[in-house]
């Protein structure tokens, strides 16, 4: 589940470098770092949710 997520969060930023998504927040290029910090965030919650810490 977690490599899935970070695949898919890997290819958003990858995307947003060539064409910003356009969402609030992630309008100028230079803002793919916001989606390094929700796949941080979205990974830990994954790990703690399953219990292996």
């Amino acid at each position: 589940m977690t490599k899935i997520l970070l695949l898919l969060i890997l290819a958003m930023m990858v995307v947003h470098l060539i064409k910003p998504l356009g969402l609030p927040g992630l309008r100028k290029r230079s803002d793919f770092w916001k989606l390094a910090l929700v796949a941080l965030g979205a990974v830990s919650l994954t790990i703690l949710l399953r219990g292996g810490v």
